[in-house]
Formats: C-alpha cells, sequence, structure tokens
C-alpha cells in the first residue's frame, strides 16, 4: 500500500513539472503605448485612471476622416486582446468601448518586432565583418538592435564550420535583454585555436517569449575565420607606361603594413611606379615617400593599393619592378610581387589614299599607349630641318608643347586629327611631304627620347575643269556650266560677260556654284536668263578659290554697286567701264598675278536667235505612214510640238461632213552630227486627198517653222535618182527664226584664236543654212 502511494506521490510530482508556466500577460494602461506584433494575451488596465476602462475594441483607421477602418482587434471578458497576428497594419489603433465611437484619448501604438544583428571588429567598431573574412586571434562584437522595450529576451545562434550551433562562444553569453536599442556583446575573441571557415550568426527570440517561431528574427550575418599569411598579389604582370596597376596585400584585420617599392631611387623616384596619393588605405601620418608608405588594411584583412606609371619626362623606366610588403610588427612576414613596365607604342594612318589637293581635308588617326597626347608636326622640301607646325608652317617645333599640333589620346588608346590643308597660315607648294606622330613634345632632332611614327602625304595643287552644255545656245534655251574643281572648294566663282552684260545687263554680278563633296559644280542660267540676253558672243570665266577667303570671291574683292574688283594689292578696276573682252581680260590679269593663288579657266558660249528647219516633205499617199525631220539649233532635250494640219479647214455648218483631216504630238531635240535634228511620225490613215501644213513650234524657245507638202489618193510620183521632176504642187518651207548678221570677228585678249574660231563658225552656219 505504502508502495502505491509513492507511486501515487512520484506521478503527481512528474506531472506538475510537465506544466509549463505560461508568460505572465503585458497589462497597458498608459495611451500611445508601444505594443507588438506576436504578442499575446495583452492587458488592459481597468482600474482608473487608465483610459481603456470599458473598451471593447481596437481599431485602425485606413481613412480617419471618412471613418473607414480596415482592422479591428476584439478585446475579450477578461480584458485581454489574445494575439497580434503577422501581416496586420501597423500604426496606431484607437480604442472604442462603443463600435464606432472614439473612447477619448485611448490609443495604442501597434509595431512589428525589429531584431538586427551586425558584427564588427571590436578594434573598429564602425567595420562590420559581415561577407568578409578575418583573421585568428581578431576580436569581435556582437551589435543587437531592436525596437522592442519589453525586456524580451534573444540570443545569437551561431553556426560554426563544422556545422554545430552554439549561444555562447569562448566563454562569452551570446544573449541580450531588448531594451528598444542597441546592446552589445563586446570583445568576443575568435582566438588562434579557432575553427577555420565560415560562421553564421542569427538573432532569434527566445523559447520564453511572445516573438519566439513567428518570423521575427534577424537576418543571418556570414562571416569567415582564415588561418592568413601574409600576401601580395599585382592585377597585372606587365603595363605600358603611362598606365596604372594595383596590388592587393592580404594579412590581419585592421593591421599596418609597410609598402614599398623595392630599389626605388629615392632621390629621383618618378624613375619608378608611384603610389597614388590620397588613397583610403594609406596610413597619412607615416607616408615615406612616393615608392615607400604605410598602409592598414580592412576590416576583411585586405588593401588594395594603385601605383601610376609616367610616360612624359621624367618618364617610368622601362623595366621589371618588384613591388614588396612587410609586417610593421613582425618584420620577418613579407611577400613581394613584379610587376614589368614596357615603353609603348605610336601609330598613325592617314585617311584616302595618301594624295590629297591643297585645301582637302585630311584625316590623320592612329593609336597611342605611350601617354594621353599625341604630338604633330611636318618635315618637307625647305622646311625646318626639326620639323613645323602643321597649320603654321613657319612656327618650328621645340620642346615646348604649345608649339605643336596635338590630339587627345582615347580610352581605348585611338587618337584622331582632321587637317585641313586649305586652312594652312603660310603658302603650302605641292609636294610630298611627312607627317610624324610622337608621344611626347620632342621634334626631329630629339625622336630618340620618344616614341613616334610617320605617315607620308602628297599634296597636289588645286585645279578647275569646266564646260558649258553648247557651244550655241538658242536665246530661251538654257545653258548649263559645269565642272570639276578639286582641292575641296566650297564654292567656285563664275563670271559672264558680252555686250553690255557683266553678269547682269550693265550690272556687274558674280554667280557662287556650290561645290559637291566628289568636287562636281553646275550652275543653270534657265530659259528665262538666255532670253533677256542678246544674240552674239559671252566669255565666262570659272574661278577656283583655292582655300582663299581674302575677299568675297576667293581672294578677290568685287562691288557690284561701283562695277569694281580688286585683290592681291593691286589698285581697283572698274569692269562695268570696259567692253566685254577687255571687263574679261582686266579679270584674267587679276587672277594671274602672282599675290593671287586662285586658278581659273576660260570658255565661251554664243548665244543665237533660236530656229527650226523642216526638210522637204514630198508628196504622201492617203493612209501611208511616213516621218518628218528637220534641224534645230534648239538644246538636246527641247520638246518640239508638231501639228500636222490639213489646209480644207474651215467653218462650216454643224449638218456638214467635216473634209477636216489632221495629228498632232511632241518631238524631242537629238544630238546631231552638226545642227541637233528631230522627227515626228505621221500616220495618214484618215487623212484625205488635201494639201497639209506642218507647224513645228518651240516650248521652251519662243520659235515656230511651218511647211506643206500634199497627200494624194493614188501612189505618188517618185523623181528617179539624178533626175529632177516639177510637180504641179511644190512643198514650201517657212521659217520664223530672226536671222542675225555677224560683224567681222574681233580679237580678245586672253582668249585669242579660239573666240575667231567660234565668230566664223557661227557665219559660216548662218550662210549655209540661208542656202
Amino acid at each position: 500500500m505504502k508502495s502505491m502511494t509513492k507511486l501515487i506521490v512520484v506521478a503527481m510530482i512528474l506531472a506538475a513539472a510537465l506544466v509549463v508556466t505560461p508568460v505572465a500577460a503585458r497589462t497597458i494602461s498608459t495611451t500611445g503605448a508601444n505594443v507588438f506584433v506576436g504578442e499575446e494575451n495583452l492587458n488592459f488596465s481597468t482600474i482608473a485612471p487608465s483610459p481603456f476602462i470599458g473598451a471593447v475594441q481596437f481599431v485602425h483607421y485606413s481613412d480617419k476622416a471618412a471613418g473607414a477602418t480596415d482592422k479591428t482587434l476584439r478585446v475579450n471578458a477578461e480584458g485581454n486582446i489574445t494575439e497580434f497576428t503577422k501581416g496586420i497594419p501597423t500604426g496606431t489603433y484607437y480604442a472604442q468601448a462603443v463600435p464606432g465611437t472614439d473612447l477619448a484619448g485611448a490609443t495604442i501604438n501597434v509595431q512589428n518586432p525589429e531584431a538586427t544583428l551586425d558584427i564588427v571588429l571590436n578594434s573598429s567598431t564602425k567595420d562590420s565583418v559581415n561577407g568578409k573574412s578575418i583573421a585568428r586571434g581578431t576580436g569581435l562584437d556582437f551589435k543587437f538592435f531592436s525596437n522592442v522595450d519589453t525586456g524580451a529576451t534573444a540570443s545569437v545562434d551561431l553556426t560554426l564550420p563544422g556545422g554545430g550551433v552554439v549561444t555562447t562562444y569562448n566563454g562569452r553569453a551570446l544573449t541580450f535583454n531588448a531594451n528598444g536599442g542597441n546592446m552589445y556583446v563586446t570583445d568576443v575573441v575568435f582566438g588562434q585555436n579557432a575553427e577555420a571557415g565560415t560562421y553564421t550568426a542569427v538573432a532569434k527570440w527566445a523559447r520564453a517569449t511572445d516573438f519566439f517561431g513567428k518570423g521575427f528574427d534577424s537576418k543571418p550575418v556570414t562571416f569567415e575565420v582564415l588561418t592568413k599569411a601574409l600576401s601580395i598579389t599585382a592585377n597585372k604582370d606587365s603595363i605600358i607606361r603611362g598606365n596604372s596597376f594595383t596590388v592587393t596585400i592580404t594579412g590581419e584585420s585592421r593591421h599596418d603594413y609597410n609598402l614599398s617599392v623595392k630599389g626605388a631611387d629615392p632621390s629621383n623616384p618618378k624613375l619608378s611606379p608611384m603610389i597614388a596619393p590620397s588613397q583610403t588605405a594609406l596610413n597619412k601620418s607615416t607616408v615615406f615617400g612616393e615608392t615607400n608608405s604605410t598602409i592598414t588594411t580592412n576590416a576583411g584583412g585586405t588593401a588594395t593599393i594603385q601605383f601610376n606609371t609616367s610616360s612624359t619626362t621624367p618618364m617610368t623606366e622601362a623595366k621589371t619592378f618588384t613591388i614588396r610588403v612587410v609586417d610593421t610588427q613582425d618584420p620577418s612576414k613579407d611577400d613581394e610581387v613584379k610587376v614589368k613596365v614596357e615603353a609603348g607604342s605610336v601609330t598613325i594612318t592617314t585617311s584616302g589614299t595618301g594624295t590629297y589637293y591643297i585645301g582637302e581635308e585630311v584625316t590623320l588617326s592612329g593609336t597611342c599607349t605611350e601617354g594621353n597626347t599625341v604630338y604633330l608636326f611636318m618635315t618637307g622640301p625647305n622646311l625646318a630641318a626639326n620639323g613645323v607646325n602643321l597649320t603654321s608652317l613657319g612656327e618650328v617645333v621645340t620642346a615646348q608643347a604649345a608649339t605643336f599640333d596635338k590630339a587627345d589620346v582615347n580610352a581605348d588608346d585611338t587618337w584622331s586629327k582632321k587637317w585641313d590643308t586649305g586652312d594652312i597660315k603660310k603658302s603650302l607648294d605641292a609636294g610630298g611631304y611627312t607627317i610624324y606622330a610622337v608621344s611626347s613634345p620632342v621634334n626631329k632632332g630629339k625622336l630618340s627620347d620618344a616614341k613616334y611614327a610617320t605617315a607620308s602625304v602628297n599634296l597636289r595643287s588645286g585645279f578647275i575643269t569646266a564646260t558649258t552644255s553648247g557651244a550655241t545656245v538658242a536665246r530661251g534655251d538654257e545653258l548649263k556650266i559645269s565642272g570639276t574643281a578639286q582641292g575641296n572648294p566650297t564654292n567656285v566663282y563664275i563670271w559672264i560677260f558680252g555686250k553690255n552684260y557683266y553678269g547682269k545687263p550693265s550690272e556687274l554680278f558674280v554667280r557662287s556654284a556650290s561645290v559637291e563633296s566628289d568636287g562636281s559644280f553646275e550652275e543653270k542660267l534657265n530659259s528665262g536668263d538666255t532670253e533677256a540676253l542678246a544674240a552674239g558672243q559671252y566669255f565666262v570665266v570659272v574661278q577656283h578659290p583655292m582655300g582663299s577667303t581674302a575677299g568675297n570671291a576667293g581672294s578677290i574683292t568685287y562691288n557690284t554697286i561701283t562695277g569694281t574688283i580688286a585683290g592681291g594689292g593691286q589698285n581697283p578696276v572698274t569692269l562695268t567701264d570696259l567692253q566685254a573682252p577687255a571687263a574679261a581680260s582686266a579679270l584674267i590679269n587679276l587672277l594671274d598675278s602672282p599675290n593671287i593663288p586662285d586658278t581659273y579657266v576660260k570658255l565661251t558660249f554664243v548665244i543665237a536667235e533660236p530656229n527650226i528647219f523642216i526638210d522637204p516633205i514630198g508628196t504622201k499617199t492617203a493612209g501611208s505612214k511616213f516621218t518628218i525631220t528637220g534641224t534645230t539649233n534648239l538644246a538636246v532635250g527641247d520638246t518640239l510640238n508638231v501639228e500636222v494640219t490639213s489646209a480644207a479647214f474651215q467653218p462650216g455648218t454643224k449638218t456638214e461632213a467635216s473634209g477636216f483631216s489632221s495629228t498632232a504630238g511632241n518631238a524631242v531635240v537629238q544630238k546631231g552630227d552638226g545642227a541637233n535634228k528631230w522627227s515626228f511620225e505621221v500616220d495618214a490613215t484618215g487623212f484625205k486627198p488635201d494639201q497639209y501644213i506642218v507647224k513645228v513650234e518651240a516650248i521652251e524657245a519662243k520659235t515656230t517653222a511651218t511647211a506643206t507638202f500634199n497627200v494624194v489618193a493614188g501612189e505618188p510620183t517618185t523623181p528617179p535618182a539624178g533626175n529632177v521632176t516639177t510637180t504641179a504642187t511644190t512643198a514650201t518651207t517657212t521659217t520664223t527664226a530672226t536671222t542675225t548678221t555677224t560683224a567681222a570677228p574681233t580679237t580678245t585678249p586672253g582668249f585669242g584664236a579660239l573666240v575667231a574660231l567660234a565668230g566664223l563658225g557661227a557665219v559660216a552656219f548662218l550662210v549655209l543654212r540661208r542656202k
């Protein structure tokens, strides 16, 4: 019986031991108090002066002015809210004794509980080791922050590299009592026996708190404990001088090391790679020189330092350098890395074929791995032996950078320079020249002190060719003056002289024609322009400015009001006071001046009265097909209107059958062996025997020609070869073109026999055509 009694007592004791004591409810008695999502069994005091007396619910407004709520928390009969669940709106909740009516001054502030963990160096609390590595022997501080101010307990679960989880490390309990701010467990030392590998730490709410297991734990912090031997590595094995490289020192966290270029000359440190100034890892209080400094590693035990090299005087030597690091506290710990510094190179190429007309733009380009600037100069026939500036031939290049033309080197080591040969301040003769691209400002005599490359260019004098669309132009026809101007001029200038004509009647006028990228140009005198011109010979001068902008037409300055031209230091000449041949000669004499670089070409054309001729047609048979032909001095491509009309055309009554036959159409002027020609096809189907009138009219030039021929019913009579047969009806041709009497040719200064022959040719043409 006693045994049974003892068993019952033991069972009761065990049952009592298994009962978990519930967490004591927290009583809220102050308005605006912080409460946290996840808390359970919150008690709202009903004892005066608590503002929550009578509260049956708490509401959160989505729009308080409109009375719209998005969450309601019920208060049970004991005055408790059993649980704040994760995900509810946070912020101010209003107590209500009667739903819809707030209790005055009765609110709570609902927040999500925060748990933030960081691990920092004990020696430098601003340096987090999260995601970094530390050496053995490093002391760490575990830093915990929470907005919870209830004293709830949290501890750090530290997962070791082997997988075990501890809440105490090296004798230090990693536990915090939340107080609404920062809390620390300081100087947790990971000593020489610390397990190497990755550690992961998470701050978790204790099992006894309301926040346990509800997803309010901190994010993990990881760090690595290494057995670190002092080492140094470089990001490049070799570099071209003028560029930089970096070295990375790996050692203990927040530790000082001496970094230097082994064997550097302290009296001339710029011959070696130099430590770039103002780097964050440099210990500024212990800088020994540009090739020797104390550096401090970061929380992860590393430091990255940049070294610069120079490609300008004094430039870094082209050789292999050794960069050395030494532990300031234990000189037996050191390491080295080698970096080779190499001399760079320069290249140059020219756009196009290498042959250019003076006035063209040449693109010089290339690469440079020796510095950030390319210096350019030129040598050539009778230029300074050591080189001259590309655009100021009189300026000899020296050791001064300002005497050179320069081009910046891009990040990809390329460079480019546009050289306008028309912008050279001193006259440059045609010939072969050498362009030098140099890595530093040295002339030809000092090229051994730099890297350089050369390119040869051949320059030719610009020239011009021109022609007119026809030697003889019918008045009212279009005239084109076209050609090619080499040397990249923007415009060419066209001067036209005739009887009392200087570009305009009794007025000086100079035409400017734009030059295309291929050197071609064209200027048109339209039908209205030539219609206004008197018949006769005209002289044309097409002027190439050769890059000169001294005047308003290349080197020549003209004045349309006074009719004068001037240039080359010569006195003005009034062209409008001279006859056309003399005016043309005066212009040419000025262009031929040695003080004027412009070149030119001379042309002539004749304005003739427009004429159209119809070849004899003969007698045609009704129903046949035949061609009417003729000649003209109108321009190729002009359109002629052709009408073939029965002579029987006469007024009649609307009841009479018409005896009228006709056809009409167009003919286009074609190139002929002498005069230009035209033709018109006639289909006489439906033509009745009668006399027919042919009328040919020019559309552009205002002239017409007429002729007649007969259409018969039977076979036409065709005269045998070599015999002349006279018929009753003879076709006749009438031309309305005006005949021009040509004066005896006058010798023209500057144009010579060409003008005289052109005049004689015009007379011969008219005499033959009259016959």
